[in-house]
């Protein structure tokens, strides 16, 4: 379960840094190129993928 929830952790960091790219025009050859909401969509993608990482990557995560 740890590994998985690594894995769609890692997955969500990094579709969130396209979509930050792309909001911010750094990435074209998209309908989102250009567009400010898919910056912020980003960030928060990139961020929830961040913490989800911290809370299955820290001691004691997921033991019962």
């Amino acid at each position: 379960m740890k590994l998985v929830g690594t894995i769609v952790s890692v997955l969500m960091i990094l579709l969130g840094v396209i979509w930050i790219l792309q909001g911010a025009n750094l990435l074209g050859g998209s309908f989102m190129s250009g567009q400010s909401q898919w910056l912020y969509i980003g960030i928060v993608l990139a961020l929830a993928g961040a913490v989800l990482l911290y809370w299955l990557r820290r001691p004691g995560a997921l033991r019962r």
